[in-house]
């Protein structure tokens, strides 16, 4: 099946055809290959626990644009939170983009998370590797899947959409996709 897009970008009509087919399968794969690449991260952090994020939150922190920010979180019970925040957020945005749970919600705060691994390797680094940077790339996946509601492609979401507490409490859609 094919479908029809029309609409307008930047004051000029665009129109071009989609399928439905391919498009489903890519979303499918992309929500499951960064997925697994969120929870990879998460369980990798939990299999050499202690995590320390304090290099992260700290030193490499300092001077970049969301260093005032980040570096509160560089000691005391605010660098707990964050050495146990990390990890179990990456777990279960991972999880959640994998069965396709909640899947709206995992991919922003995937994208939440990602601009901080963006802002502070990239600037640190001095963008060594240039501004396009696996981060950002997970940036712009991440939105994809969030837009396109991924998660109702073979997820828990396509169940949990029909469900009469979601039927009584539809802003609830919001968070599924």
């Amino acid at each position: 099946m094919t479908s029809n897009i029309q609409t307008q970008l930047l004051g000029r009509n665009v129109s071009f055809a989609v399928s439905e087919v391919w498009l489903a399968y890519w979303l499918l794969f992309m929500r499951l290959i960064v997925g697994w690449w969120l929870l990879h991260a998460g369980l990798d952090k939990f299999l050499a626990w202690p995590f320390d994020a304090s290099w992260f939150v700290g030193n490499a922190a300092q001077g970049t644009s969301v260093g005032p920010l980040v570096t509160m979180f560089s000691d005391g019970v605010l660098l707990t939170f964050t050495n146990i925040a990390v990890p179990v957020g990456q777990v279960l945005i991972g999880l959640g983009l994998v069965l396709g749970a909640l899947t709206r919600l995992a991919a922003f705060f995937g994208g939440f998370m990602m601009v901080f691994f963006y802002f502070i390797n990239g600037e640190t680094g001095g963008w060594s590797h240039g501004v396009v940077t696996g981060e950002l790339l997970g940036i712009v996946i991440l939105a994809a899947i969030a837009t396109l509601g991924a998660g109702r492609v073979l997820g828990i979401d396509a169940m949990l959409v029909d469900t009469p507490f979601v039927e009584r409490h539809p802003k609830l859609r919001y968070f599924i996709g």
